[in-house]
């Protein structure tokens, strides 16, 4: 269960392979997502066809082929390469981080969370919103990237981001103490989602906010299709969880949002 949801879940996201370079204002190719391909990914355990017409930006033909050759197993030792992936200022154009952070409702001294921050994406714009009396929690479960994110912060004077090494089946997250939590392009990788998205629940305040994002039945990127998660199925497993869920208004063009709070 390791490399679960969290490894870099920024797209959170995505490897490809022939084809030509995508449009720098499009969303990566799935498969460059980093659980993809790993134990405890939903991709790799169920076989599932990866979309391979892109390629990574900034990765060469040689680590293209030997991504290829050992079945899209990722290593994100290199957090450098993958923050220019990842980081792309282009990628703002479709993800719409100050959107996906608005939907958070995030005053001012709270507590957030941000579940698989790879390199460190929404990482300054959940600092601004916070401000200095609050704090964010950039959580992941791959070592090298929160040692990436730990230089960043500290780079960029955000005191209040606390970067941490989790569980894949744990967020670890502190009991009623985190006022908001994001999932961003990353909920389709966790097996057993009730029983995380349960995990969320105790970690968060009453009247606490998850905010999921993910890719529509309709995107031409994202995940295979038959991997794809509906919105209605998410509410469904929020709701199990004990959380209250609805779909969010949105203006995202290849995803959507889901809201769930703690009552």
């Amino acid at each position: 269960m390791r490399h679960l949801p969290t490894a870099a879940m920024i797209l959170l996201t995505w490897s490809g392979a022939h084809g030509q370079h995508p449009p720098a204002s499009q969303p990566m190719d799935h498969t460059e997502h980093p659980g993809y391909g790993q134990p405890g990914c939903p991709m790799h355990e169920g076989g599932g066809e990866a979309d391979t017409t892109m390629h990574h930006p900034g990765m060469s033909a040689d680590d293209i082929q030997a991504h290829h050759k050992e079945g899209m197993h990722h290593s994100f030792e290199d957090a450098e390469k993958w923050s220019r992936v990842f980081d792309d200022p282009a990628r703002d154009a479709w993800q719409k981080p100050k959107e996906i952070v608005g939907l958070m409702s995030i005053k001012p001294g709270m507590i957030v969370a941000d579940i698989g921050a790879g390199t460190g994406y929404l990482m300054p714009h959940l600092a601004e919103a916070a401000g200095g009396k609050g704090r964010v929690l950039a959580l992941d479960i791959e070592p090298k990237l929160v040692e990436h994110m730990i230089a960043r912060a500290a780079k960029a004077g955000l005191a209040q981001v606390k970067p941490k090494v989790i569980q894949g089946d744990d967020p670890g997250l502190p009991t009623a103490a985190v006022d908001r939590v994001v999932i961003l392009d990353t909920w389709h990788h966790i097996p057993e989602r009730v029983a995380y998205a349960k995990k969320i629940f105790e970690g968060l305040k009453p009247g606490g906010r998850l905010v999921i994002v993910d890719f529509t039945a309709e995107s031409p990127f994202g995940p295979p299709k038959a991997h794809r998660l509906a919105p209605e199925a998410i509410i469904d497993t929020l709701r199990q969880a004990g959380f209250t869920a609805k779909a969010a208004a949105e203006d995202l063009p290849h995803q959507f949002a889901i809201i769930g709070v703690k009552p």
